[in-house]
């Protein structure tokens, strides 16, 4: 057994240059030499601080361990491990691929323990400042500048994988949550409702399997690239009127989906124009069998339709707003999203300004005033 020291560590100068040393004692009592890589001595005391406040908490190999781990390691296995499928979705992992090429230039070779909120900071607005590069036979073709939404992406990202860091104890904190970012970014966060009104005239601009996506979505709100498009026939069960979605975003989206009416005859008409194959929206020239992506016949239909673009996935936002306002209780509309925290339900029920005006036109300015006994004068 170890004899009990006097002290818990010190500082120490070494004759061989001017950095300052720590030594201390872990759990076991064994010795243990560091570099603090300053010549500072609060900053070496704080560093030495840290280091016995790890070992008291049972986390300092791991600490140690953040220390010596570099940035680019850290985003492969975020990439592996936290991005792939089922995880993640195949276009987000392709996202999340994009972002870390970049992080990996700039953060590569540092230490994740290393990477401030001011280097974060300093990251964003270089990326503001940089131009969309397309490759092409001729050569890289410079672009307008990045949009500040693109490179908002990216701090996320840069978050999300600092997140996991934090939760595995390689870092005391994620320095992104002292970020700042450098301009204003319009129109995030905030998804479109579509009235009523207005998704019957995108409706009569679709081609016939586009409508029958509109009104699935706004009538059930699956998702549209993880749940419906890839969605089999002998998933649906018309008789029983519920859809059964065996692979989703998060564990609480597998789960059977109640349809009304409106959404049993919008899967009807496209069982009966999908043909004799497994698929609810099938396309030959896919390598999975399935039409896997919406955007340019979504973009074409709202051109002709004269609706300002919105994303297609902003129908599901729609779909809770539409809960929301019938009078569904907030903890419903959250099951039925398939969601596992109540706080995302305010992200997908927006209730439009236009939604606001049409109650206030109900505004009884009169309330009370036909009552026996009402004292309509002020008092005194």
């Amino acid at each position: 057994m170890p004899r009990p020291s006097k002290h818990d560590g010190s500082i120490y100068p070494r004759k061989d240059g001017k950095v300052l040393w720590m030594v201390y004692r872990d759990r076991s009592g064994k010795r243990i030499r560091e570099s603090t890589n300053t010549d500072d001595w609060q900053e070496a005391q704080r560093k030495l601080r840290e280091r016995l406040q790890a070992r008291d908490d049972r986390v300092l190999e791991v600490v140690r361990k953040g220390e010596q781990l570099q940035f680019a390691d850290w985003v492969d296995f975020f990439l592996e491990n936290y991005s792939k499928p089922p995880m993640r979705a195949e276009k987000t992992h392709e996202a999340n691929e994009r972002v870390g090429r970049h992080l990996k230039e700039a953060f590569g070779d540092r230490s994740i323990r290393e990477i401030s909120a001011d280097d974060i900071e300093l990251y964003l607005r270089r990326r503001l400042q940089a131009r969309v590069q397309i490759r092409t036979s001729a050569g890289v073709v410079q672009k307008d500048r990045l949009k500040p939404a693109t490179v908002h992406q990216e701090l996320r990202v840069l978050r999300r994988m600092l997140n996991v860091a934090v939760r595995k104890k390689l870092l005391p904190a994620n320095p992104c949550a002292g970020v700042e970012f450098p301009v204003k970014v319009k129109g995030m966060f905030r998804p479109h409702y579509m009235n009523w009104s207005e998704q019957q005239r995108v409706e009569f601009r679709a081609p016939e399997y586009l409508r029958n996506i509109i009104r699935i979505i706004t009538e059930t709100g699956l998702r549209v690239y993880k749940e419906l498009m890839p969605m089999k026939k002998e998933q649906v069960d018309l008789e029983n009127a519920v859809v059964w979605i065996p692979d989703s975003k998060t564990p609480n989206g597998i789960a059977e989906v109640p349809l009304t009416d409106l959404a049993s005859e919008a899967f009807r008409e496209q069982i009966r124009i999908s043909g004799s194959g497994p698929w609810q929206s099938p396309n030959d020239d896919s390598s999975t069998g399935y039409q896997k992506s919406l955007k340019t016949v979504w973009r074409l239909t709202l051109r002709r339709a004269k609706v300002p673009y919105f994303r297609i996935y902003d129908l599901r936002s729609t779909y809770a707003t539409r809960l929301s306002a019938g009078g569904v209780a907030d903890e419903w509309v959250t099951q039925l999203l398939r969601q596992g925290d109540a706080k995302v339900f305010k992200k997908y029920s927006q209730m439009k300004l236009q939604m606001k005006r049409e109650a206030l036109k109900k505004l009884n300015r009169k309330a009370n005033e036909g009552q026996a006994g009402f004292d309509t004068e002020r008092p005194n």
